[in-house]
């Protein structure tokens, strides 16, 4: 690679980084599509109805340790869920809110009994519960709302939360007081608008949505927004995802939290043992996007009764408490194509966590470490810059000697023998630095993914790794390092190039004044120990000599013929 060439190389490979996204394309939420010629606008039309699509919520306030749930009195639907160990992105003195009831978004959980005709069974009809609050005291907290009979059916509904856990059990049970067999099924669902979650910004997206995993299928496969927005406005059922499920899970995902009906527990009983369950992800006629799970029908004798328990996970992508959930559960923290790496560096990142006890320090470390590991790729790749750096002034030279368009067959057959001459493959810097991309890439995700980074303090002035550095300082560092770089190859001959050597820095820096204080840690560490090798090898290869031009001077020992 052609050394001045490589500052550039450097600025593609971070956009690389920044769009890995649109260069490789998975799916990312759209704007819902007109349906009618009338709509001029999904939001406008969103907006013009109810407040909310799921109607008014008669709250029932449960609160733990971990955060405090809003239930609907009514339907027995989890309207709101705020976290009480987490901030707002917005607002550092405000608690996050993960599920909402139309203000400012619409977010919720639904479970509900399925008759024979598909259909709600307790549609119409109202719970009540003991209390308009609840406060956990013990570890186990038990909320119970009892619908009146239906039907020759008393239903009750309870949720079942644990201290210092984000699970929570729902669970419906049923007295058949019909003198009749009843068949019920359930249905489990996650309900969300397309809104884009607080916090995000043009720079720092990461895919939001309906999500599922299966064991049928062996994949955790997303459903953009824009495919069911088509299945809706065409009436067909076209998105692709796994249909069928004899386990897994299914919800929505956005960046650092997760809401899903949980299908197969780590510990607990598959409500889809019998393997009939089907997947549903779809768009509504309300403008929600519903993404459940429907179960197999059971019988329930007359005077017997029957209970249907599920769970559901509404917290952060904490990596470690993934894991107890469900099997594959960690995928929901979206690394997408390039897990591989992320989640062995993440696995790496924590255990550095564990020796120092700070993950800004993680962060150092762990670049220091991966930097070692690469040595002997950087090392190849900056020998072969460095030699083309210094074969930089006769290249020039043959230039000059051919300056016409006829000549470029003569001016390449020189450069060609230049190079044999110096035993310099020009692509000899490009390989090295395209084979580390993917681990870059990694890494990238994988400290932009990582929660458990959300609120955690480095150094002084930076008191939360996932936020912005207050004071740019940072930046500005970042900005320094690149533009240094640029000083170690030769200005390019090029003025326009040249000039856009000297502007990248700046740009870049005004870009990196909106990330994460714990991605640029990462990059100036990772451009401070770039540039002390890239100088290191700069000097081991060349020297000046007395007319001004510069020869390579391999200094490293060289095995002496026999």
């Amino acid at each position: 690679m052609d050394s001045k060439r490589f500052p550039i190389f450097i600025i593609l490979a971070m956009l690389i980084l920044i769009g890995w996204e649109q260069l490789f394309p998975t799916p990312k939420p759209q704007p819902a599509q007109q349906t009618v010629s009338s709509e001029t606008d999904t939001r406008q039309a969103a907006s013009a109805t109810a407040a909310t699509p799921l109607g008014e919520t008669a709250p029932i306030v449960v609160q733990t340790d971990v955060f405090d749930a809003v239930i609907d009195e009514k339907s027995g639907d989890l309207r709101g869920l705020t976290l009480a160990r987490y901030n707002a992105a917005e607002n550092e003195n405000e608690r996050f809110v993960l599920l909402a009831d139309g203000k400012p978004f619409s977010y919720a959980a639904q479970s509900e009994l399925i008759g024979t005709d598909g259909s709600n069974i307790l549609s119409g009809v109202s719970f009540s519960a003991a209390q308009k609050q609840y406060t956990m005291q013990g570890d186990i907290l038990e909320v119970r709302l009892s619908a009146p009979e239906h039907n020759g059916l008393q239903v009750d509904k309870v949720y079942t939360f644990h201290k210092n856990s984000y699970l929570m059990n729902v669970r419906f049970d049923v007295a058949n007081r019909s003198g009749e067999t009843v068949k019920l099924a359930t249905a489990y669902k996650v309900l969300r608008d397309n809104s884009a979650p607080e916090g995000e910004g043009w720079l720092m997206k990461s895919y939001h949505g309906p999500m599922l995993y299966t064991p049928d299928s062996g994949e955790f496969e997303k459903v953009a927004y824009g495919d069911l927005d088509d299945d809706f406005a065409t009436g067909k059922d076209t998105a692709e995802y796994q249909r069928k499920a004899s386990g897994g899970y299914v919800g929505m995902i956005q960046h650092y939290f997760v809401t899903s009906w949980i299908m197969q527990p780590e510990n607990g009983a598959n409500i889809c043992e019998s393997g009939n369950c089907a997947i549903e992800i779809k768009r509504r006629p309300d403008h929600l996007y519903s993404a459940g799970v429907n179960t197999a029908a059971v019988d329930i004798q007359a005077g017997a009764s029957h209970s249907f328990s599920a769970n559901l996970y509404a917290g952060p992508q904490v990596t470690d408490t993934l894991k107890n959930v469900a099997p594959e559960f960690e995928l929901t923290k979206d690394y997408g194509r390039v897990h591989i790496f992320a989640a062995p560096l993440f696995a790496l990142l924590k255990w550095l966590h564990g020796l120092v006890g700070n993950w800004g320090w993680a962060i150092v470390l762990l670049t220091v470490i991966v930097k070692i590991i690469l040595y002997p790729l950087n090392d190849k790749a900056y020998r072969s810059m460095a030699k083309m750096r210094a074969v930089a002034p006769k290249l020039e030279a043959i230039k000059k000697k051919f300056p016409k368009p006829e000549d470029r067959m003569a001016l390449q057959q020189a450069m060609m023998q230049l190079y044999r001459d110096e035993k310099i493959n020009p692509l000899g810097g490009c390989l090295p630095m395209l084979l580390q991309m993917p681990i870059f890439i990694g890494l990238y995700w994988m400290i932009f993914l990582s929660v458990e980074l959300r609120q955690a303090p480095w150094l002084g002035w930076i008191t939360d790794l996932s936020r912005p550095d207050p004071y740019f300082v940072l930046p500005l560092i970042m900005a320094a390092t690149m533009w240094f770089q640029t000083t170690l190859n030769p200005p390019p001959s090029d003025p326009m190039q040249a000039q856009m050597m000297k502007i990248m820095p700046l740009v870049f820096s005004v870009m990196f004044f909106f990330f994460p204080s714990a991605l640029v840690l990462y990059y100036v560490v990772n451009n401070l120990l770039t540039i002390a090798q890239q100088w290191y090898i700069n000097r081991k290869f060349e020297t000046v000599i007395p007319n001004g031009t510069v020869e390579i001077l391999d200094k490293e020992p060289k095995n002496k013929k026999k």
